[in-house]
């Protein structure tokens, strides 16, 4: 049984730590710095010297078999940023472009490999094998370089996506491609068919009606690993579900993420499994580079490198042609080709499946997994290459949408009274929002009207990100609690600069907080409707329309100006008490200045004192 040690942790963790920040800095990329790493403390390099543990190809396997839950966790996000009806758009690229590069990619390695002695099914099915990209690999390059939001970006993930759905019947049919009787493996009857079928049934019915019931209820505890632990549970369930109806994990977990795209919990999910994810696939990669077998790199140097390049070469040339017929430029296409040129983590499983049907021997099994690594390895170096030696034009390449599809959104945090007014409006005039709530049981409460809003506590960087914050239009801070509504402010001030910020404020220390903070557009949330109030107040109680009006207008000037001034002594209280004693006689001085001005105007020596009208008459 594969195990690993605690020392091996020990290593692995400090060499994911270590390589990360190294290749950044280095600008090779941090999934090259991830690969070397994992090469450097290997069972073939450091891992030979006494006392590290990794002498044998053992810890290799173990960590990689592990941290494929990585891989598990990317596809998953990936998928809850996409919603059925984006997928659904998409499956003329996903199918369409994707089985052209896959079936045209394989021929072409197919037809060099039986010119190169093997058999023609075997020779086919390492081409079909090699042809499948890495998806972790190339989805984590594409977002380093900024390319996943571009059209070559977008294009690529079809692809990607269509490559998983591949891997399963290839995976399922490797017997046929033996080149002698063997004993037949399982094969895809219509009862595995029909079980895949059930399966992503159930899962969406659970996903739409029960996940978010399940959520709410954590989410009324509170506790925040409590939702952590429930995001992964997810997660884990859905991909054991999907392994028992005869799906791919990855596959499982895309589209686990795809049905609880419409989750009210899903930028709470999102953000709560970001950070398992990423270390995840760096330890990916690192078990990856230590499963390179070093010995038969070096022992057939130039047939390996020129294998490599022949693949790499190949693959990219297809992909190249894919991205031209698509209507893509020049640039692009070599973005695209560079990025998916080299082999895919399915690649692994299909040899090891080869080889237990007879249809690769271990050697040929051996040696596409070196091709497949050091394809990985070519990737970064291709790109920088690219980006070095031909620049990019002028004129920027368009983009599509991002995912999700809310660029130029506007964000309202907190959709209690005063926050659903501001998202009423705007959905009437069909600008698209974000909303986000902390409190499960008001948004069980809103849902119930129609609205839509999402569980997340907007003064958390990983929620700001995940709802997108830096392609949005405008944030509105309309949450209850003060110290939220700081806490927010100070995240996205901090983060996201350039976003325009409207808030709320519950009085008038919450507005100078606001300030400190660089918020310029604030509105105190009683202040109009007690001015209004007031207004048919002095009304009712006898005094004309227009004197209302006056003594309103001049009563807000003077507290706007009074909120201005005391911002530079709000946290003296004593001279904040100064200045409300002094403001409220030269109020009174302006109101009775204004009253006689008034009464001079309409021909009077002097202001005659009003009798209040009765109150019943205020009544009516």
């Amino acid at each position: 049984m594969l195990s690993i040690t605690l020392p091996q942790v020990a290593l692995f963790l400090a060499a994911a730590a270590v390589a990360a920040p190294l290749a950044k800095a280095l600008r090779i990329g941090t999934v090259l710095g991830y690969l070397i790493a994992g090469v450097l403390i290997g069972p073939y390099a450091l891992g030979q010297l006494p006392g590290l543990g990794v002498g044998d190809k053992t810890s290799a396997k173990a960590i990689l078999h592990f941290a494929e839950f990585g891989v598990v966790l990317l596809l998953f996000l990936i998928g809850l940023e996409l919603r059925l009806s984006r997928l659904w758009a998409m499956r003329q690229a996903i199918f369409g472009v994707g089985g052209l590069q896959v079936s045209i990619t394989g021929a072409l390695l197919g037809l060099v490999g039986w010119m190169l002695g093997l058999a023609l099914g075997p020779a086919l099915f390492m081409g079909l094998a090699l042809a499948l990209s890495s998806t972790a690999f190339a989805l984590q390059v594409l977002e380093e370089n900024g390319d996943l939001t571009a059209r070559h970006g977008r294009l690529g993930f079809a692809i990607l996506l269509f490559q998983d759905l591949a891997a399963i019947p290839l995976l399922a049919l490797a017997s046929l491609f033996a080149a002698s009787k063997v004993a037949a493996g399982p094969g895809l009857g219509a009862d595995d068919i029909f079980k895949g079928i059930a399966t992503i049934a159930a899962i969406y019915i659970v996903g739409r009606y029960v996940v978010d019931v399940v959520l709410g209820w954590v989410a009324k505890t509170k506790l925040h690993e409590a939702m952590t632990a429930s995001a992964l549970l997810i997660v884990v369930v859905t991909v054991l579900l999907m392994e028992l109806a005869g799906l791919s994990a990855s596959l499982g977990a895309f589209l686990a993420g795809v049905l609880l795209a419409e989750s009210s919990y899903r930028h709470q999910i999102e953000a709560d499994i970001k950070p398992f994810e990423g270390l995840l696939l760096g330890l990916f990669f690192t078990a990856i580079g230590m499963a390179l077998d070093l010995k038969l790199v070096f022992g057939q140097p130039l047939r390996i490198l020129a294998l490599v390049v022949l693949f790499v070469a190949i693959k990219a040339i297809v992909l190249y042609g894919v991205g031209r017929l698509q209507g893509l430029e020049a640039r692009p296409s070599r973005r695209l080709a560079a990025s998916l040129s080299q082999g895919g983590e399915f690649a692994f499983v299909l040899f090891g499946a080869g080889a237990a049907a007879g249809v690769l021997t271990p050697e040929q099994s051996a040696l596409g997994v070196v091709l497949v690594t050091l394809s990985m390895m070519a990737t970064p170096l291709l790109l920088l290459a690219e980006q070095r030696f031909m620049p990019a034009p002028a004129s920027p390449q368009p983009v599509y949408d991002a995912l999700p599809e809310n660029e130029r959104h506007v964000i309202v945090a907190g959709l209690g009274r005063f926050g659903q007014i501001v998202a009423r409006v705007l959905r009437a005039k069909k600008i698209p929002i974000t909303a986000l709530d902390i409190d499960a049981e008001h948004i069980e409460s809103v849902k119930k009207f129609g609205s839509k809003v999402y569980f997340g506590d907007a003064s958390r960087l990983d929620i700001l990100e995940a709802a997108q914050t830096a392609k949005a239009a405008a944030f509105v801070i309309a949450i209850d609690d003060v110290e939220a509504s700081v806490r927010t402010a100070e995240a996205l001030k901090m983060h996201f600069p350039g976003v325009p910020v409207y808030a709320r404020a519950r009085n008038r220390n919450h507005v100078h907080r606001l300030m400190d903070l660089g918020v310029k557009i604030i509105h105190r949330e009683t202040f109009l409707s007690a001015l209004a109030l007031t207004d048919d107040l002095l009304k009712g109680l006898g005094v004309s329309a227009n004197e209302a009006k006056r003594a309103i207008a001049t009563f807000r000037a003077q507290d706007e100006k009074r909120l201005i001034d005391a911002y530079a002594h709000y946290t003296d209280d004593e001279k904040m008490q100064e200045l409300a004693l002094k403001t409220a006689e030269e109020l009174e001085r302006l109101l009775t200045a204004d009253a006689i001005d008034q009464a001079i105007a309409e021909g009077a020596a002097s202001p005659a004192p009003r009798r209040p009208a009765k109150i019943a008459q205020a009544a009516e």
